[in-house]
């Protein structure tokens, strides 16, 4: 086999030319379709036979003997990283740009909103996660023994939240240690706790310690420690929308429903999305995304952020047969309105 090396123009446009008409039929590509196109100027034996080193090279394969030939994840990464910057004219574009230029209303809203917008106009499942607000004061807290080894903590934010998180208490069981009981630690530590971190905003938790030599400093900075693990589980909000979509855009309905499964299952979506979204603007294709139940699938991810600070990521999920060119340049658009949106608390033009 011969090396792999780059494609020469002619070659690269053949490709080009497949991967569009695949995106746009959903069906295997002949050469006499592709030498029909206006950005292929070759005779179709031409193109067949440039058809055969595509995919003796991986960027096309052949489902069937009688077929054409569909792209493979190789073909489409190349027609990626061959795109161009955001289509301006675009109706995407100017859609987002008035969908920003008039809404209005708390964050929540405006994150629930955003991912409406981005999954009707990319007619693909959209994804947009983030942060809540840090506005919410600790308005109670109390703790309930469940078992020796496993305590539960009750908080109530100031804005009607409750959050309940179990935990261990630590190397030492909540009963039977000298001459206090399991009630009376609990009762100290709850009141210890509760002293340092009721009135204490969200954003502040990290900074509270138990005093150091204390009876229960121990069990009281457990304590604290899953408070804050609970309220960074509730900050972390995940909008997700389009589902309707992922219905018709794969051919079997076991693939429906794996991606399915995958979008309800919020702690997977935050933990991919932060993988992906280091390095900007990122499009993971099939394999790409490291999780093998989206192996017939393409991610377009791209994080925001508010004065300068990541806010959170923004993601399109769809086929590996996405319109690229259209989902790459709506999601930047998106990230780069929503950025300035947050940091400038208002609209801005242009």
């Amino acid at each position: 086999m011969a090396a792999d090396g780059p494609l020469d123009d002619r070659k690269s446009a053949i490709l080009r030319a497949v991967v569009q008409q695949y995106i746009e039929t959903a069906q295997p590509v002949g050469s006499t379709t592709v030498a029909a196109r206006p950005d292929v100027a070759v005779s179709s034996a031409t193109v067949r036979n440039d058809m055969t080193v595509l995919e003796r090279d991986g960027y096309l394969a052949q489902p069937h003997t009688s077929a054409g030939r569909v792209p493979t994840e190789k073909g489409y990464r190349f027609f990626v990283d061959g795109l161009g910057g955001p289509d301006a004219s675009s109706p995407n574009v100017r859609a987002v740009k008035d969908f920003f230029s008039s809404t209005h209303g708390e964050l929540e809203l405006m994150l629930r909103e955003t991912t409406r917008l981005l999954s009707s106009l990319t007619q693909s499942a959209a994804v947009v996660v983030g942060d809540a607000p840090e506005m919410a004061t600790v308005r109670s807290l109390q703790l309930v023994d469940l078992n020796p080894r496993t305590l539960l903590v009750v908080v109530v934010l100031s804005n009607g939240v409750v959050l309940k998180r179990t935990f261990d208490p630590g190397p030492e069981p909540v009963t039977g240690l000298g001459s206090a009981s399991g009630d009376e630690r609990l009762a100290v530590a709850q009141q210890l706790v509760a002293d340092g971190l009721i009135g204490c905003g969200v954003s502040q938790l990290v900074a509270w310690r138990a005093p150091v030599g204390g009876p229960v400093t121990d069990l009281a900075d457990a304590v604290a420690d899953a408070v804050r693990a609970a309220v960074a589980a509730e900050s972390q909000q995940v909008f997700v929308d389009g589902a309707a979509h992922v219905a018709g855009a794969f051919e079997t309905r076991e693939t429906v429903e794996r991606v399915l499964t995958i979008l309800e299952q919020h702690l997977v979506v935050v933990s991919l999305l932060k993988e992906l979204i280091d390095g900007g603007l990122t499009v993971a294709i099939g394999s790409e995304t490291g999780v093998e139940t989206l192996a017939d699938c393409a991610l377009v991810v791209a994080p925001y952020s508010a004065g300068g600070a990541p806010a959170g990521a923004i993601a399109v999920l769809g086929p590996t047969r996405m319109d690229y060119a259209e989902t790459v340049s709506t999601v930047s658009t998106v990230s780069r309105r929503l950025s300035r949106m947050l940091s400038d608390g208002r609209q801005a033009e242009g």
